[in-house]
């Protein structure tokens, strides 16, 4: 299990705490280049679904990030959606992704 800087733990926490605050199936934040957070949840609705990396990544970007930092996500699946790799490799290939189970504890950090 790889040691966390503070920075990339806070990650991880704002992303468990998405995730309990709506009891979706995963929570994700991200830290843009700017070093702000962005923060969400999994989105299911009947016209739309988004996993929680996908609408961290929109929040990020519709508030006018220009890159990202790091990402996390915190689910109990045992692998992080292929949409949301590709959402953040969409805007940077060098941003780590850190995968951590619901307690918070990190499973696996995914680089390029």
């Amino acid at each position: 299990m790889p040691d966390l800087d503070a920075e990339d733990q806070k990650l991880v926490t704002l992303a468990r705490s998405a995730r309990a605050r709506t009891g979706a199936a995963e929570g994700a934040a991200i830290r843009d280049s700017d070093g702000r957070t962005y923060a969400a949840a999994t989105v299911d609705q009947p016209s739309f679904k988004l996993t929680a990396v996908q609408a961290a990544v929109a929040a990020a970007l519709s508030s006018g990030a220009e890159g990202i930092e790091a990402a996390a996500v915190v689910t109990a699946d045992a692998l992080v959606a292929e949409a949301s790799m590709h959402a953040v490799r969409d805007v940077t290939k060098a941003a780590p992704i850190i995968f951590a189970d619901p307690s918070g504890a990190v499973v696996e950090v995914l680089h390029s």
